[in-house]
């Protein structure tokens, strides 16, 4: 078992996330709406969640390792699990890779205590590998390398300045593409939480407790709905 109880530096966090709140980049001028669904089921106590979340680690972990190596061999696929130990960070998820290139799947210690049950600890985490083995942090790079170029070519040809145009563009092709990106992970992701024993179905029970993005333009992240409705779907066929 690869986990690591430490610090995450604030740099590391900009990779490609499964958020439950918003980023400064991506906060919409209105105040995002909270769905809770009636019945939400209770708050545990920090031992059992502690407890949920190294038990998922110990089944989750070895099923989105050999999910990786089938269906993207030529990665690293030595997963490595941090939690960040910052106790003044929000309920968050990331996935990001060391300097060596191994994939890191990261945890605050507020979304730990904030999962309910071990289905959504282990839908969350199978989101997050599924980010990697899905490349989506080199597809989003690409895509805003390709908004920049285009946003900065344009922005010449009318006048205006080149630099705020390429950085434009980089940010609308890298959210454009986020929301794939997203629903993609939740699609994977609900594989590995089943095909490791969890139910993806109640995992995603956890978008009823977060921040509804909606479908506004340029968010980073698809509504709640066709979240769960992505899982639900894919757990039907499996």
């Amino acid at each position: 078992m690869r986990l690591v109880f430490s610090f995450i530096a604030a740099a590391a966090l900009g990779a490609c996330t499964v958020e439950t709140a918003e980023t400064p980049a991506s906060k919409p001028a209105p105040a995002p709406t909270t769905t809770t669904k009636a019945g939400s089921p209770p708050k545990v106590s920090s031992r059992t969640a502690v407890a949920n979340f190294k038990a998922v680690v110990r089944q989750v972990e070895p099923v989105a390792e050999q999910e990786c190596r089938a269906r993207a061999p030529d990665l690293n696929c030595d997963f490595k699990i941090v939690v960040d130990e910052r106790t003044n960070q929000p309920p968050n998820a990331f996935q990001t890779l060391d300097k060596s290139g191994r994939p890191i799947l990261g945890f605050t210690i507020a979304l730990i205590a904030d999962a309910r049950n071990r289905d959504e600890v282990a839908f969350v985490m199978g989101h997050e590998a599924a980010h990697h083995i899905s490349k989506h942090l080199a597809k989003q790079q690409q895509t805003a390398i390709g908004g920049a170029i285009i946003g900065g070519i344009i922005a010449a040809s009318v006048g205006l300045d080149v630099n705020a145009g390429q950085q434009l563009g980089g940010t609308v092709g890298a959210r454009a593409y986020s929301k794939n990106n997203e629903l993609e992970a939740d699609a994977l992701g609900t594989v590995i939480a089943k095909r490791a024993g969890y139910d993806p179905v109640r995992g995603a029970e956890f978008f009823t407790r977060i921040p509804d993005p909606g479908d506004r333009f340029l968010g980073t992240h698809p509504p709640n709905a066709s979240r769960i409705e992505t899982v639900r779907k894919v757990n039907s066929q499996l």
